[in-house]
């Protein structure tokens, strides 16, 4: 799996819809475990959204 299909999905996650067809939340999770860029952009999009949420603008 390519991690730009997988950043998608994050954000996808994030914003509460539906993943990519090609990435299954499984697959996702089993990325994250073995990339450690992923899973630091994982924590970034969750951050921002903390963020954007504390300024009402979600």
């Amino acid at each position: 799996m390519h991690c730009v299909d997988v950043r998608t999905a994050i954000s996808a996650r994030a914003d509460g819809e539906e993943p990519p067809p090609e990435v299954s939340g499984a697959a996702l999770d089993a990325h994250l475990v073995g990339c450690a860029e992923c899973r630091d952009w994982e924590k970034r999009v969750h951050r921002l959204k903390v963020l954007t949420a504390g300024l009402g603008l979600v």
